[in-house]
Order: structure tokens, then C-alpha cells, then sequence
């Protein structure tokens, strides 16, 4: 793996560290190819019960592609403008094809934009520091931005506010951030991953298969009439209830002590 994405897994928690702080943990087809390895080491550990991703160096979580290696006109790259139009998932990740039920966590110091944002509007739940900003200022490189910038920030933010940042390009401060729901919480630059770690010690104190499930749901439903997105809901639902975690959550109740959930 290469040394600009970090992966550390301790006690469930998968801490995801972008570490290219010289170039503003930027991504470039290295890290890409990187960041690949570990959503799927993510999605097939079983002893991964949650992850956080955040960026190294206190300037930025990441400030988008790195366009002195990826845009089209770089050396190399004569003849390969249509590629990704035919083979668009390659490197799938978890704003471009790969399914990982796992609740994810961004943890954003600093810039956030261009796939950083991308990456950001993947996750399930968003910390902020107060410093933090969030744009999408591809249109302004005469870029189309992807990897679901133009799809998710539509369901994400009001719609005239999407269309300013996908059109205009101006970015967002944290408090704008957080007052149109981009982000959950917005804390001092100190306590960014300790409120990370919180949010993660919540999910881990809960049945992980359950969590899986309810992500799933919510996620696959938003593309399906209301009547096949509850279908799915009960069939995972009726999964779930096959589960030992399923038994212990009432037994706990009764019992008046806390659930011990075991992933089974």
C-alpha cells in the first residue's frame, strides 16, 4: 500500500489517514489506487466495525484530485481521454461503486473540496473544525466534477445551494456547512478526531449488523419507489431478526443492563 493513505485498525475502529500533507493530501493515482486496497480491507475485515477517514498535516482532510498528475493533457495520457467513460469502476470506492455497509466518519481539519468533498458526502457522519472549508471549484478549471459530486450534494443540500457550489464553484464555511446539514458537528480544530472517536465508541456500543442493514436500506431505497424501498426494508429487516444481537437487545432490557452485541 502506499505510504500516502495510512491505515491503522484498533479495537474495531478503522482510522483511514490521508498523507500527502505537501501536496494538501490531494489524490493522485497512487493514493487512488491506495484508498481502493483499503475500502475493501475495510468492507471484508470482520473485525471492522466502524471507520474514520481524515487527512494529515492541519491544512486540509483534502483538497480534491491532484491536477498536475491527473488532468488529461499530462504526460502520458495521450489517447486515454475516453477511459474511464468505458471502464468507469476500475478502482471502485466509496463514492464510486464499492458497496460498504460500515458506518463511515469524516473527520474534516482544513480544506475540504473537489473529491474531498466527494469523499466527504459519502460518509454517514461529518465532523468539522471551525477552519474547515467545503467546495466543489472544478467548474472554475472547466471540470466537470464526478465520482458523484453532481448526485449526491443535490440530495444532500438544498437544492440552490448545490446548484451554487456545483455552478459558482465559491466555497462553504464550516458554519454553512453545518447550518445546510453538510456536516453533523462543527468543533474547535483540537477536537476533531476526539469527536470522531466518539461518534465511533456510539456505533461500536451498538449491534454492528443491525447499523449494516439500516445504511443499506436508507442508501439502496433512495432510487426506488416507496413501496419496493419498504420491501427491502422488511426483507433485511427479517434478516436481522435472525441474528443473536437481535436476542440480546430485549434480553438486555429485561435483564436491565447494557447489550453486549457480538456482530452474530
Amino acid at each position: 500500500m502506499a505510504e500516502s493513505v495510512l491505515l491503522d485498525v484498533a479495537d474495531r475502529v478503522a482510522t483511514v489517514t490521508l498523507n500527502r500533507p505537501e501536496a494538501m493530501n490531494a489524490l493522485d493515482p497512487e493514493t487512488i489506487a491506495a484508498l481502493h486496497e483499503v475500502w475493501v480491507e475495510i468492507r471484508d475485515n470482520p473485525d471492522v466495525w466502524v471507520a474514520i477517514v481524515t487527512g494529515t498535516g492541519g491544512k486540509a482532510f483534502c483538497a480534491g484530485a491532484d491536477l498536475k498528475k491527473t488532468i488529461p493533457n499530462r504526460p502520458g495520457a495521450e489517447g486515454q481521454e475516453n477511459w474511464r467513460t468505458f471502464q468507469p469502476n476500475a478502482r471502485p470506492g466509496i463514492d464510486s461503486g464499492i458497496e460498504l455497509w460500515k458506518p463511515l466518519i469524516a473527520a474534516v481539519d482544513g480544506y475540504c473540496l473537489g473529491a474531498g468533498l466527494t469523499l466527504l458526502s459519502a460518509c454517514d457522519i461529518r465532523v468539522a473544525s471551525q477552519d474547515a472549508t467545503f467546495g466543489l471549484p472544478e467548474v472554475k478549471r472547466g471540470i466537470l466534477p464526478t465520482l458523484g459530486a453532481t448526485q449526491r450534494l443535490i440530495r444532500q443540500l438544498p437544492f440552490a445551494v448545490a446548484m451554487e457550489v456545483l455552478l459558482v464553484g465559491d466555497p462553504l464555511n464550516a458554519e454553512d456547512a453545518l447550518k445546510y446539514g453538510l456536516v453533523n458537528k462543527v468543533v474547535a480544530k483540537a477536537d476533531v478526531m476526539s469527536t470522531a472517536r466518539e461518534y465511533a465508541a456510539k456505533f461500536l456500543s451498538g449491534p454492528p449488523l443491525t447499523q449494516r442493514a439500516i445504511k443499506e436500506a436508507a442508501i439502496r431505497s433512495r432510487n426506488m419507489p416507496l413501496d419496493e424501498g419498504m420491501r427491502l426494508e422488511e426483507l433485511l429487516s427479517n434478516l436481522v431478526r435472525r441474528t443473536e444481537d437481535f436476542k440480546e437487545g430485549p434480553k438486555a432490557f429485561a435483564e436491565k443492563r447494557p447489550p453486549v452485541y457480538k456482530g452474530n
